[in-house]
């Protein structure tokens, strides 16, 4: 039992001889590309030290400097120390989520940091690895499986929401949002891609329910009709998909078909009726023959295009009343994605001005500490969240695509790490790791170039932050121990 709290076995080989190297190459650099790129975006002519404590780039050089300390004692605690107490962390830092929510001070209408003298730490950040933890500790249980029953399935999400719905109290929806990429998991481990689809559906439906809603075809909405329309050929080609149901998918084809024309017809020759009450109608009694005919025939695959029917229609009448939740400055930030409104003076103005930055760079950039756009802070907090648009200026085409490089090796190091596990627990944490820096890659650049709304989402190792960088360093080295000690024993 001692030999569970020490550091290393006597009888085990040097961690350091088998750790995957590749993988903490890509680390570092990253970490150093992200203090230059931070030493840019903040560069002052009247101090030109990058180690300047008065300046974010000294700052985040004593974050890295902990974060390879960290980094190092993680390497040299017994792998099995992180199993076994992987509950117990979850627990402790629920409940640091929860105190944090009475006991943070109100920081631009978030309670989400926690003050400690000098320096904010922010608990989210942490809580994605013992989410990780906690949910590779429940998938490695004794025969153990998603799919075996309901409850298993409950328990999975429970460890997944509870942080969520903590971390939305503290009114930081972006941090919340990161959870939503332990879906990816979830789906590895044997959940049905049915539930991916849906989320996709819920994706489109969203956006075009918002998006179009100012002009009126065939007595609804065009985001409306255009969702029905949507639903309709999904519908029909899920049951052609399935095998053997030609007919069914003619005759429901052949009634869309019939029942489009028709009212396409009817609202040229001007008459006006209730095109959204119809649609509905006959969208449900299609899904009520498919049904059938799957109970009856006992096709029961049938019964999925049925079920993405009614989601459909549900979800769509939902969309409004979620919109209407979201905060004003939310909602004008998803308009000005979507190109709904400009606002290049308000919501729209950290986005436009970054294009404008990476756009200037061009192919090679305008070269290190020669950015315009930054050295002039036209671009808020480009140090953090926008710290893309720096190395998009200063390095051009070819320096953010190199930064894209690393981030696509280093998820493939992850999988392939998590992939050759030789348990479901490192498989399963590799997952959520490689999951998380997924979501944060494409999320955060896509939000810097207008293709996503701006959440506040750090790009890892590279946007200003202790919090961040050390979340991330964690989840990393935890991960690089759990595969050297998987190779310690095929060597010992």
């Amino acid at each position: 039992m001692a030999k569970l709290y020490s550091l290393r076995r006597e009888d085990e080989p040097s961690v350091f001889a088998h750790l995957d190297w590749p993988t903490l190459i890509i680390y570092l650099l990253m970490v150093i590309g992200g203090a230059f790129s931070i030493y840019a975006a903040c560069y002052d002519f009247d101090n030109a030290s990058i180690f300047s404590w008065t300046e974010f780039s000294g700052k985040q050089m004593v974050w890295i400097g902990c974060a390879m300390f960290l980094g190092l004692i993680l390497l040299l605690i017994n792998a099995r120390v992180y199993e076994t107490y992987a509950f117990p962390i979850y627990i402790v830092m629920l409940i640091v989520l929860a105190v944090t929510i009475v006991i943070a001070p109100d920081i631009k209408g978030s309670r989400s940091w926690l003050v400690l003298g000098p320096m904010s730490i922010q608990p989210a950040e942490f809580a994605k690895f013992a989410t990780a933890l906690a949910l590779a500790k429940l998938f490695n249980k004794y025969q153990f499986s998603l799919n075996a029953k309901p409850s298993n399935y409950v328990r999975a999400l429970a460890i997944i929401f509870i942080p969520i719905a903590l971390i939305l109290a503290q009114n930081e929806t972006g941090s919340a949002l990161t959870f939503v990429a332990l879906f990816f998991v979830l789906y590895r481990e044997g959940m049905s891609g049915l539930v991916l689809f849906a989320a996709l559906m819920a994706v489109v439906i969203f956006v075009v329910a918002v998006k179009y809603t100012e002009s009126i075809v065939m007595g609804m909405t065009a985001g409306q009709c255009s969702v029905f329309i949507i639903t309709q050929v999904v519908m029909v080609c899920m049951v052609f998909a399935y095998g053997k149901h030609f007919m069914v998918g003619r005759n429901v084809f052949f009634w869309f078909l019939g029942f489009d024309v028709v009212m396409w017809v009817i609202d040229k020759i001007g008459i006006v009726y209730p095109g959204l009450p119809i649609m509905i109608g006959v969208i449900l009694v299609a899904a009520g023959y498919i049904g059938f005919v799957a109970v009856r025939a006992h096709m029961m695959k049938l019964l999925a295009p049925a079920a993405t029917a009614v989601f459909a229609i549900m979800f769509l009448f939902c969309v409004d009343f979620a919109f209407g939740k979201l905060q004003p400055h939310q909602q004008l930030r998803i308009k000005v994605v979507l190109g709904i409104e400009q606002d290049l003076r308000g919501a729209g103005y950290n986005v436009n001005q970054s294009k404008i930055a990476i756009g200037s760079g061009g192919f090679w950039g305008k070269g290190f500490l020669n950015g315009t756009q930054t050295k002039l802070k036209y671009v808020p907090e480009q140090h953090t969240d926008f710290i893309f648009c720096t190395i998009g200026e200063e390095e051009g085409f070819m320096g953010a695509s190199a930064v894209v490089i690393l981030y696509v090796l280093l998820i493939w190091r992850v999988f392939k790490m998590a992939e050759r596990a030789s348990s479901a627990f490192g498989r399963v944490y590799g997952y959520c790791v490689g999951s998380y820096f997924i979501f944060h890659f494409c999320i955060n650049i896509g939000m810097v170039i207008g293709l996503c709304p701006v959440i506040g989402i750090p790009l890892p190792f590279f946007s200003y932050g202790g919090s961040s960088l050390w979340s991330f360093t964690i989840l990393l080295f935890v991960l690089l121990r759990l595969d050297a000690s998987r190779r310690q024993r095929l060597h010992a």
